[in-house]
C-alpha cells in the first residue's frame, strides 16, 4: 500500500463463513482480501492517484462498492464479474459548474434507498439517483443521474475567509431527511433532502453555523438530533478563538445553535481535532492533534479525563462492547475499559504495537480488528 491509508476498512461477511475486508489505499487501489487469511480475493483496481478516504459497500447487498479518489474522479465498481472489479460509473470533480480549491473525493459515499450522497473536495454536494437494477444475465447494473447538486460554501463564507479553500472532506450525517456536512472553511451546513430521497425535486437548506477552521472531521449526531462537531486549528481566526474547536450544537436553534463548546489548542503549532469523535453513553471520546485522548461529558461539555498519546492522533478512536480502541502515531494499537465512560480506565486491557503511525480507523467484527498503517500493512488482529 506504498505508505499506508487513512480511511476505515469496510468488512462484509459473505456465505459461507467468508470475510470479506475491502479498502482503499495510498499505493491507488482499491482492495478486496480475505479476513481471515488476509489473501486477495479481487484483483487489485487501480486508480490513477491516492485514495485517502473510506469505500462504500452497498448496504442493500447489491455486488457494488463506492470509492473516490486523488484522481479527480468518484467511481462505481462492480464486484460480480469474476476476480477483476468493472467500473460501472464514474463522476469527474469538474462536474461542478464552479468547481473550487481541490479535485480530491475524500468522503465516505452515504447510500440511503437508490440515493448516492458524496461531498468532494470540488467543494461541492451531491446526491445521485443510482437506478440500480439486474440485466438479463444476473449482473448488477446502474444508470446513474446527478439529481442535486449544490456549492458547500456560499458569498458571506468567502468573504469571511477572504480565500477558496472550502472543500469538503468530511463525509455526510444524516438525520431526519437532513444531510449534514462541513468544508475546510469551517461552514457547517444541514439540508433537507427527503424530498429528494422521495422522488421528488425540492430541497432547501434548513442549517447553517461557521466555526471559523477547517472542519475535516465527520458531523456526529447523537440519538436527540444534537450535533458534535470538531474543527482543526491553523487559520488561528478571531471566530476560531471565539467558539472553540469542539462543539455541540442544536440545529433546531439556528441563531444561536451553540450548547456547549471548548479551545483544543496547540502546543507551539496546530491544534484542534482531525479525527472524528466517537459517542459511548453519556461520553464524547475524542482524540486531538496534539495527542490529547478525552472523554467529554455530553451535556455539560466538560473533560472528565484525558490521556496523553504519542500525536498527530487522527485516527478515530471506536467503542466495541464497551473497549475503546484508538491508534496512535507511534504504531501502538490500545484498548481500554469505558464501560463508564466518564470515569477514568485504570491503566490498559491490551496494546498491540504496529509498524508505523496509525491514521486510520479500526474496524472490529466478531473479534477481528482490521487497521491500516503507514509502514504499508493492513493488519487483523485477534485471539491467536
Amino acid at each position: 500500500m506504498r505508505n499506508g491509508l487513512d480511511g476505515q476498512p469496510n468488512v462484509v461477511e459473505k456465505p459461507p463463513g467468508r470475510v470479506e475486508v475491502r479498502f482503499g489505499a495510498y499505493d491507488a487501489g482499491i482492495h478486496v482480501i480475505d479476513g481471515n487469511n488476509g489473501k486477495k480475493i479481487k484483483e487489485t483496481f487501480y486508480t490513477d492517484d491516492i485514495i485517502k478516504g473510506t469505500v462504500t459497500s452497498d448496504p442493500d447487498g447489491y455486488p457494488l462498492l463506492y470509492s473516490g479518489s486523488r484522481d479527480n474522479f468518484f467511481r462505481i465498481l462492480a464486484l460480480d464479474r469474476g476476480r477483476t472489479p468493472v467500473e460501472l460509473w464514474k463522476l469527474h470533480a469538474d462536474s461542478a459548474p464552479n468547481p473550487l480549491w481541490n479535485d480530491d473525493w475524500d468522503g465516505s459515499a452515504l447510500v440511503i434507498d437508490d440515493y448516492l450522497i458524496e461531498g468532494g473536495e470540488n467543494s461541492w454536494f451531491y446526491v445521485v439517483k443510482l437506478n440500480r437494477d439486474l440485466d438479463a444475465e444476473g449482473q448488477i447494473t446502474v444508470d446513474p443521474k446527478v439529481v442535486m447538486k449544490v456549492p458547500g460554501f456560499d458569498d458571506a463564507l468567502l468573504e469571511q475567509l477572504g480565500d477558496s479553500t472550502v472543500s469538503i472532506e468530511n463525509s455526510v450525517a444524516f438525520d431526519d431527511g437532513v444531510a449534514y456536512f462541513a468544508n475546510s472553511g469551517g461552514l457547517v451546513q444541514g439540508w433537507d433532502i427527503s424530498k429528494i430521497l422521495a422522488g421528488g425535486n425540492g430541497y432547501r437548506r434548513v442549517f447553517r453555523f461557521w466555526t471559523g477552521e477547517d472542519t475535516d472531521a465527520s458531523i456526529v449526531i447523537d440519538d436527540e438530533g444534537y450535533l458534535y462537531v470538531a474543527s482543526e486549528l491553523e487559520r488561528m481566526n478571531e471566530r476560531a478563538a471565539k467558539v472553540g474547536q469542539l462543539m455541540k450544537l442544536d440545529p433546531r436553534r439556528s441563531k444561536s445553535p451553540i450548547v456547549w463548546s471548548m479551545p483544543i489548542p496547540g502546543n507551539g503549532g496546530s491544534g484542534g481535532i482531525w479525527a472524528t469523535p466517537a459517542l459511548h453513553r453519556d461520553a464524547l471520546l475524542v482524540t486531538t492533534n496534539t495527542g490529547r485522548l478525552m472523554a467529554v461529558d455530553r451535556a455539560s461539555g466538560r473533560v472528565s479525563w484525558e490521556k496523553s498519546l504519542p500525536g498527530p492522533t487522527w485516527s478515530s478512536p471506536l467503542v466495541v462492547d464497551d473497549v475503546l480502541v484508538v491508534g496512535d502515531c507511534a504504531g501502538a494499537l490500545h484498548g481500554y475499559d469505558v464501560e463508564a465512560p466518564l470515569e477514568e480506565p485504570h491503566g490498559e486491557l491490551w496494546r498491540v504495537e504496529l509498524g508505523g503511525c496509525i491514521e486510520s480507523t479500526p474496524a472490529v467484527w466478531k473479534g477481528m480488528i482490521y487497521v491500516g498503517s503507514r509502514d504499508g500493512a493492513m493488519y487483523g488482529i485477534g485471539d491467536a
